[in-house]
């Protein structure tokens, strides 16, 4: 992948849900009756934000962290072929571990 974040942003593969077919078929997928964080490994991080005295914040995740992050923040891209989200280290919830 040849994408390298800016400041305090971070590219993330999304881990795929579990999805339950009906019998008629139909795939849904795991959120289909709720609203909650999606999850997802980050692939790339930014060197952090730039402060008002020059230094730089440190970036409080790194590659290969698995992460929550709020639903209906991240930016989706398309690189190779492949899909990420790219989102704001403020977007993220949590590190799982």
């Amino acid at each position: 992948m040849n994408v390298k974040p800016l400041n305090d942003h971070v590219v993330v593969e999304a881990d795929s849900g579990k999805e339950v077919a009906t019998r008629a078929g139909i795939i849904l997928p795991d959120t289909v009756d709720k609203e909650k964080p999606e999850q997802g490994k980050v692939v790339a991080a930014g060197p952090g934000k730039l402060l008002e005295n020059g230094s730089r914040a440190m970036m409080s995740v790194k590659i290969g962290d698995k992460i929550l992050f709020k639903k209906y923040s991240p930016d989706e891209i398309k690189v190779d072929g492949k899909e990420y989200l790219v989102l704001s280290e403020g977007d993220i919830l949590a590190v799982i571990e």
